[in-house]
């Protein structure tokens, strides 16, 4: 809206506002030389990401300053308060940033300025100021420096978090993998040991090859067994024990166990006995439970691999190393890796629950960046339950839609968030954890890179017991281009 320019300016109107009343009449009468006093009616007086070509002070009237925030205008502050300034205030950098509005203006009622253009601004602060500039510069290039600095660490320490999740992840599945090999090799020598005993005896041909036979029936029967319940388990070792003493096979209270974890019972060991003579029975079963051990025992480090695999493909799909930065995803692919990854992190005494619609269509983006945000969500809804007294939680993990925009809502039941500190928790270093152990940028990172890179959302919803941080992605967004970062 073109505001009404009325004729003239009051040096001591000027004065009457406290970002000019130290001011020398000289000063004065430069600033009415070089600027203006304008009117604008309701409406909007700059646009964000505009050429920043003027610096406002209000007279009197109500001002509302508005952010863009996932393509739509969120007020952050309101007031009438004489002498609040807008605009172009780090005209007197220059170059060294890009000179653009970094929020909106816009007035609600007719609204009377004090308008400086950004040039005669900025030389007024280098001619009359020069060592407030000097200062500024550092305090505001420091600060950057420092943000992106602790930034780094922020990214280092989710990227810590993560590597000790998988070192703790890989650790049980190889070492597994390591005493099933180690056991394996035991139970071959002892299989060899029975076949040699079995082979020592003359005229044992045909019952070798009845063994031979036997032995490829029990590997199948293992295949088809059925799960049985601890309960079931017992009865059924109760039974084989009973069995094996009947017939008098040696150490037979220790071969029952092994032989219902394959799924075998009286069912399988009435036909063994009635192929094979008397003298043998024992040494035969003590052959085949090697066999049995030894499958048992394939199966373990079989299920330990595939893990490790699994972890591995984990670990792939959350650094997005063979993918393109920018592309389509799945956000449920995204969500699983990062929670498989920091299982450990979260801890058995934290259920994970997911609330997924499949149905969502795949969100364009940067995959490597939206796992860190989850890995910053989950991170610290694991440290609140772990912290709440209890001891653990519930960590439930929705996805929807919601219009144009994926939604995905990462909901703890721990302590939540004070509502006096609930407006901060998105500010550069500001954390609610005990000194040493949060950089206070985890959300400021995630806020960056879910609203700035993203054209996305992120919002706190908390309660004592019910604390949700939604992410809303757009399913279209207007451009791949990263939107200005926030101020």
């Amino acid at each position: 809206m073109t505001g009404a320019r009325p004729p003239g300016c009051d040096e001591q109107e000027l004065r009457s506002l406290f970002l000019f009343e130290k001011l020398t009449s000289e000063q004065l009468a430069q600033l009415c030389r070089d600027g203006h006093v304008e009117c604008f009616g309701p409406g909007p007086v700059y646009r964000e990401g505009d050429p920043a070509e003027n610096f406002y002070v209000l007279f009197h009237g109500t001002v509302v300053l508005s952010r863009q925030v996932g393509g739509q205008d969120v007020d952050v502050s309101r007031t009438s308060a004489p002498g609040v300034y807008a605009g172009a205030f780090q005209a007197y950098l220059g170059d060294q940033v890009p000179q653009v509005y970094n929020n909106s203006l816009r007035v609600t009622e007719q609204s009377r300025f004090f308008v400086l253009p950004a040039e005669a601004f900025a030389q007024i602060m280098h001619d009359w100021f020069p060592m407030a500039v000097h200062l500024l510069e550092g305090l505001f290039f420091g600060f950057k420096t420092t943000q992106e600095a602790v930034g780094q660490r922020e990214r280092l320490l989710a990227l810590g978090t993560v590597t000790a999740g998988l070192t703790h992840e890989l650790n049980n599945p190889a070492a597994a993998a390591v005493r099933a090999t180690s056991a394996l090799r035991e139970r071959i020598a002892s299989a060899r040991r029975e076949f040699a005993a079995l082979t020592a005896e003359p005229g044992r041909g045909a019952d070798l090859a009845q063994l031979s036979g036997l032995q490829e029936l029990t590997v199948g029967r293992m295949r088809q067994a059925p799960q049985l319940s601890p309960l079931q388990a017992t009865d059924r070792e109760d039974e084989v024990g009973d069995w094996l003493e009947e017939y008098e096979v040696a150490d037979g209270w220790e071969l029952a166990p092994v032989l219902v974890q394959a799924g075998l019972g009286t069912d399988w060991l009435d036909p063994i006995a009635a192929a094979l003579p008397a003298e043998v029975l024992g040494s035969a079963l003590n052959w085949l439970t090697c066999t049995v051990e030894a499958e048992l025992l394939l199966n373990e480090i079989e299920d330990a691999t595939h893990r490790v695999s699994a972890l591995v493909g984990a670990a792939k799909q959350y650094t997005q190393l063979d993918r393109a930065p920018y592309q389509s995803t799945d956000v449920h692919e995204l969500l699983d890796s990062t929670l498989l990854l920091l299982a450990a992190k979260i801890g058995p005494d934290i259920t994970v629950v997911r609330e997924y619609d499949r149905t969502l269509p795949r969100v364009p983006g940067y995959p490597a960046e939206l796992n860190q945000v989850w890995t910053n969500l989950i991170d610290n809804a694991a440290w609140a339950m772990h912290h709440a007294g209890a001891g653990g939680g519930t960590l439930t993990v929705r996805t929807a839609r919601d219009g144009e925009q994926v939604l995905v809502e990462f909901r703890d039941t721990g302590p939540g968030v004070p509502a006096d500190v609930q407006s901060r928790v998105f500010d550069p270093f500001f954390t609610t954890k005990p000194v040493g152990e949060g950089t206070g940028l985890g959300l400021d990172v995630s806020w960056r890179i879910v609203v700035n890179r993203h054209g996305g959302d992120l919002r706190l919803d908390s309660a004592p017991g019910d604390t949700r941080f939604q992410v809303r992605l757009p399913i279209h967004p207007a451009t791949a281009d990263a939107p200005p970062e926030r101020a």
